[in-house]
């Protein structure tokens, strides 16, 4: 998990949030996950299991729609860098320690759907600035 505690105003400051970033030019999900996971803990993921979508929206500043893709990784090959992202810090966390961590609220409910093994969702969490408003989700 990265503890997002480096960067300067950074709406995630002090939650903390799996690996990840924006997509480049032209990438695809799976290369958009493989590059990142590379780029902050220096791993190339060898296996993966696409999870979910969600759908942000924000009401309050900045106002906007994300989407995300959520993966697991089940393997992977070289040593985690600790050390190698700039966002924040990396740490090792178990699986079952998750929840009790600084989480977004709709962070919070996925990471309950991947441990309860629910399958593939696709969801939608509506926030006005840190709160969660709404929420709606669809499992496959």
């Amino acid at each position: 998990m990265l503890h997002r505690n480096k960067k300067v105003d950074d709406i995630n400051v002090d939650k903390w949030v799996g690996l990840g970033g924006k997509f480049e030019m032209g990438e695809s999900p799976e290369q958009c996950l493989l590059r990142e996971v590379y780029e902050e803990a220096g791993v190339t993921v060898r296996d993966w299991r696409l999870r979910g979508v969600v759908t942000f929206v924000s009401m309050g500043e900045p106002d906007e729609t994300l989407c995300i893709f959520i993966y697991t990784v089940s393997d992977f090959e070289g040593e985690i860098d600790f050390d190698a992202c700039t966002e924040g810090t990396l740490q090792w966390v178990d699986t079952d320690k998750v929840l009790d961590l600084n989480l977004w609220e709709g962070d919070q409910l996925f990471w309950s759907w991947m441990l309860e093994d629910r399958g593939l969702f696709s969801a939608r969490f509506v926030y006005d600035g840190e709160v969660l408003v709404k929420h709606d989700v669809s499992f496959y």
